[in-house]
């Protein structure tokens, strides 16, 4: 490293910074990219604010990103949507290969598989054998679209083979309520929504999607323990745009990842169902690079486009 770099990487911030979190208030980026600001801002000394750009799954906020001087004043919020859209949209308005650089990936959740009480399964096994019993009868809803909930459903039908129709909705709430009503009996979704309506023995919780049980249902096997090798997570990490002085994404590397190493953190996060997964720049561009193969090989197999 330089002298001009080092000096750079001691003095930086020496301005506020602007997180970027291309969804709307309130959900779990959101959550995470408040819970690391207030971290980083702490550490730093300097104020991280987030600005909230959400619209087309993702693809406005990641395109306002790409566009943001390469300084280390413009963060952003990457979500498991940065690896899917490009396999699922016609076009998106940024390069994921060449416009952004890799900071870390801080937390990682899972989605939760439930039923409503009403249905006569209380297990993957026995719900594989209930659709195959009852083909083209029973469908899954979702939070939308292209969302991680809906991409574990479609990975579940592939690796099981089971016939289950897609129900749409626009977002978990919606989709929650015709839940509890039993308008519909089967769901993939994340976990916060979920969480209360299965506490509250509104829902019954038959797996996690992640391949390690949650902190937050430990009780609640994972799908993999059924099915071998299934695993869907949703990530949240950070990256910056490309050309980034690498000294910068150092730094903000390993404030990140000392932030998460703070209680409150952990348990909010805990609350969320989400785990922690501190790494390198590397270890998140090498995630990158698997999780939008992987998922590409889903949406191809399922035929799936959004306008």
């Amino acid at each position: 490293m330089s002298a001009a770099s080092r000096v750079r990487a001691q003095t930086y911030p020496t301005r506020p910074v602007r997180v970027i979190v291309p969804f709307a208030p309130g959900g779990p980026a959101d959550i995470v990219a408040r819970l690391l600001t207030q971290k980083l801002g702490d550490h730093l000394g300097r104020q991280f604010y987030v600005e909230n750009v959400a619209g087309a799954g993702g693809n406005l906020g990641m395109r306002a990103a790409a566009r943001a001087a390469p300084d280390g004043y413009t963060l952003v919020l990457v979500s498991s949507s940065y690896m899917v859209n490009p396999s699922l949209y016609p076009h998106v308005p940024y390069d994921p290969a060449k416009d952004f650089v890799p900071v870390t990936l801080p937390a990682y959740a899972p989605n939760v598989l439930v039923a409503s009480p009403s249905l006569p399964v209380k297990s993957v096994e026995q719900l594989a054998e209930f659709v195959k019993a009852n083909p083209g009868k029973l469908s899954f809803a979702s939070a939308g679209m292209g969302t991680t909930p809906y991409l574990s459903g479609e990975l579940f039908k592939l690796m099981t083979g089971v016939d289950l129709t897609h129900i749409p909705y626009k977002g978990s709430a919606p989709a929650l309520t015709d839940m509890i009503a039993g308008t519909v009996q089967l769901m993939f979704d994340n976990m916060p929504p979920s969480l209360p309506h299965i506490r509250a023995g509104k829902l019954r919780a038959l797996a996690v999607t992640t391949t390690t049980r949650s902190e937050a249902l430990p009780d609640v096997p994972t799908v993999a323990e059924t099915v071998p090798g299934y695993e869907a997570s949703a990530f949240y990490g950070m990256g910056v745009p490309k050309g980034t002085p690498p000294e910068i994404v150092d730094k903000l590397n390993k404030e990140i990842n000392a932030g998460l190493a703070n209680p409150n953190i952990k348990a909010r996060l805990a609350e969320l169902g989400g785990m922690l997964i501190p790494g390198t720049p590397q270890d998140f561009g090498k995630l990158v690079a698997e999780e939008t193969e992987k998922w590409a090989k889903v949406i191809k197999a399922a035929s799936v486009k959004v306008e």
